[in-house]
């Protein structure tokens, strides 16, 4: 029975390590934190600059309000993530070796 799952299951594109999921365009964890903190400050600056749009009236009170939540969201998100990889680091370093 299970080579028969594994047979009718397609293999994920992009999960494989190695050569194989390099192959399919797959990227680096670093590419991948280089960009998502890239977006993250973009999304910081989108909402700020609109924050001072409206500040001066010169923007809809619904696209400050959307921009500034979506700033909210993705510093709190951002905050976690730190969190969580301070943790990760915190919790290797007890390992005994």
């Amino acid at each position: 029975m299970v080579e028969r799952i594994g047979e009718m299951m397609p293999p994920l594109a992009g999960l494989g390590g190695g050569a194989a999921g390099q192959a399919a365009g797959a990227k680096d964890f670093s590419s991948f934190v280089k960009e998502a903190a890239a977006g993250a400050a973009d999304t910081l600056r989108q909402g700020e600059a609109l924050s001072k749009q409206g500040i001066a009236g010169k923007a809809d009170l619904n696209d400050v309000v959307a921009a500034v939540n979506d700033a909210e969201m993705t510093l709190q998100t951002v905050t976690t993530l730190r969190d969580k990889i301070v943790q990760a680091y915190q919790e290797i370093l007890r390992m005994p070796i």
